[in-house]
């Protein structure tokens, strides 16, 4: 076969056309999406590191910053192997910084071994009155409970823990039982004088002092209003900074109960900040979620029952277990009072 001069040019041409390098656009839209994740995500994640309690929304958002961290370092990680540095560089960033806030709850604290009076401590909001009472009694005695601190307690509801025995194991009590789910109550192995440690709020929270045989302890029952109520969350807001703090002259305070909010909301920080000490946190099972009790796929879970102990006690165990009928988890903790 011979090629003429007119050939070999236009073979060179097309040999130019087609080794040509092919950039491909990058896709706006991609691009668009992630500058969207990115802004959204840091706008979160600022609401929770300033300590930003805001809207109702802003305070429902707050308490999936577990999830909302996972996610902004997934999309952060992937739009560093897509080349967008800016977007990946900050988003991952700044979920290593929630990360460094949240992570530490997954890990037990170091802690000495403690001498003084053991106490065992059950809370479990009862949903109104219709939770399972005879398996609440059940655990009690399983379990060797001391002291139970219930919220939703109903007039109902005593009748039926009555009948299943709790009068037997706990004969101690403080209730302020009351329809639907404003009641709350203590009921203890050890006797048990009733304490005002609360301002009035939207729920009761009763409060006692328990007479242990070493140092007294005083446990509040709590059970603020839901921030994500319509009213907006300015009595759940009040109703966390009233309760009370740590008294470094007298009784060893417990907090116990339904705190409609997690680890990561500033009203509970500044609780810890006082000088108590979360239990769960403490053993390293932070993260542990009590409510709802099914953990479906939506609600996200969340953790926001909690036992707040005095700093100056040292606890030793905690489990969460689903109760039957009820919406929350119970927690059970085991601690230790010193004998000061």
């Amino acid at each position: 076969m011979h090629t003429t001069p007119e050939t070999d040019a236009r073979s060179g041409t097309l040999h130019g056309v087609v080794t040509t390098e092919v950039k491909p656009a990058r896709s706006g839209f991609a691009t668009f999406l992630l500058v969207v994740c990115a802004m959204a995500f840091v706008m979160a994640a600022l609401v929770r590191l300033l300590g930003i309690d805001g809207t109702r929304y802003m305070i429902a958002a707050t308490s999936l910053t577990p999830y909302i961290t996972v996610v902004g370092l997934v999309i952060g990680l992937f739009a560093l192997f897509r080349k967008r540095w800016v977007i990946g560089l900050t988003m991952t960033l700044v979920a290593v910084v929630l990360a460094a806030n949240v992570a530490p709850r997954a890990f037990s604290d170091a802690r000495p071994n403690g001498v003084g009076q053991q106490v065992r401590l059950m809370t479990s909001n009862l949903l109104t009155g219709i939770a399972d009472a005879q398996f609440i009694v059940q655990e009690v005695r399983k379990r060797n409970i001391d002291i139970l601190a219930m919220q939703e307690l109903t007039p109902q509801m005593v009748g039926d823990l009555d009948r299943a025995g709790l009068r037997q194991v706990l004969p101690n009590r403080v209730f302020l039982d009351e329809p639907g789910g404003s009641g709350s109550g203590i009921a203890s192995r050890f006797p048990l004088s009733r304490r005002n440690l609360t301002p009035p709020g939207s729920l009761q929270q009763a409060g006692a002092l328990v007479d242990l045989p070493g140092k007294d302890i005083e446990v509040v029952s709590v059970h603020p209003l839901p921030p994500v109520v319509t009213d907006g969350p300015e009595p759940w807001q009040r109703e966390l900074a009233g309760l009370p703090a740590p008294d470094s002259t007298g009784a060893i305070r417990v907090l116990a109960g339904d705190f409609n909010a997690t680890l990561d909301h500033v009203g509970l920080t500044r609780l810890l900040n006082k000088g108590y000490v979360d239990a769960a946190d403490q053993v390293g099972k932070g993260l542990i979620h009590t409510w709802p009790s099914a953990s479906g796929f939506w609600p996200p879970p969340v953790t926001i029952d909690h036992v707040l102990v005095d700093s100056k006690i040292l606890v030793d165990t905690l489990d969460v277990f689903d109760v039957p009928g009820s919406d929350h988890r119970a927690v059970v903790t085991q601690f230790v009072v010193p004998r000061l």
